[in-house]
């Protein structure tokens, strides 16, 4: 989301080490969260997964929420059969202080061994992951309006990770003309990619939140590192976080990658 320091087809090379990064401290995705709960996988899931690996629990039965603006309008159909509750994290908390949507918005991101597309969690979905990592609402001054910011904010962000994914897999057209699919990930907030030590050692601001995505390329797996770096006040995109995107060093395939996008931007 917002300038993004990973672009293999452009003659600049991909690095957040040209700009020292400025400092934001009332950014709501840092204050609001350890990393992103999208990106978690959730405990005790209660639906098995028929359609991929290690895929988030909340993804299971996702669009049959999508269309059910509030609780109120949400039937019977809704519930899950197999345990006669409502959708997973759909719940208002119990001292939760005011309502909050569980409408779900469709990404752009394609799902592997899916004809979906990833969705997002909702506004309440959202409120009920940060309870959960041991955020309290009452230690800050919420309204129900920052929950949505959060929420366009987060959803924003990932769609410029993909969207510098593609920049990347654009290297392969040719051998995966279809293109890309997002197999998992992970958030890794606490493990800090080399790139973002080194960064660091040269005096330049830590990433507020790394991912790990595995992306299916026509058959094969694919690790990408993103590191989150803070990028100043948030637009009217909801944009401010300069993203680092790039292949992992796990295979040769990617070593090769880098070095070509490299020497490209050298020329």
């Amino acid at each position: 989301m917002g300038t993004s320091a990973s672009t293999p087809l452009a003659p600049v090379q991909p690095s957040v080490t040209e700009q020292p990064p400025t400092s934001s401290p009332g950014c709501p995705m840092k204050q609001k969260m350890d990393g992103c709960p999208m990106h978690r996988q959730a405990s005790g899931a209660g639906v098995e997964n028929q359609s991929g690996p290690d895929v988030p629990a909340h993804q299971e039965r996702a669009y049959d929420y999508v269309e059910c603006p509030t609780a109120a309008s949400c039937t019977k159909n809704d519930i899950d059969p197999a345990n006669m509750m409502p959708p997973p994290n759909q719940v208002p908390a119990p001292d939760q202080p005011f309502p909050l949507s569980i409408v779900r918005e469709e990404s752009s991101i394609p799902r592997a061994f899916s004809e979906a597309k990833w969705v997002y969690p909702s506004e309440q979905m959202f409120w009920n992951a940060m309870l959960r990592k041991g955020w309290r609402w009452k230690d800050d001054d919420i309204k129900p309006e920052d929950m949505t910011n959060i929420i366009k904010i987060h959803n924003k962000n990932n769609e410029q990770a993909w969207q510098e994914i593609l920049k990347w897999e654009a290297l392969h057209a040719k051998e995966c003309p279809y293109g890309p699919t997002l197999v998992r990930f992970g958030g890794k907030a606490k493990e800090l990619s080399p790139r973002a030590r080194i960064r660091s050692w040269l005096g330049y601001e830590l990433p507020f939140d790394r991912h790990d995505w595995i992306v299916n390329r026509c058959g094969t797996e694919v690790r990408y590192v993103i590191d989150y770096y803070d990028g100043g006040e948030v637009n009217e995109n909801y944009q401010f976080t300069i993203l680092d995107v790039r292949p992992a060093f796990d295979s040769l395939n990617n070593v090769w990658d880098r070095m070509k996008v490299t020497w490209r931007s050298e020329e």
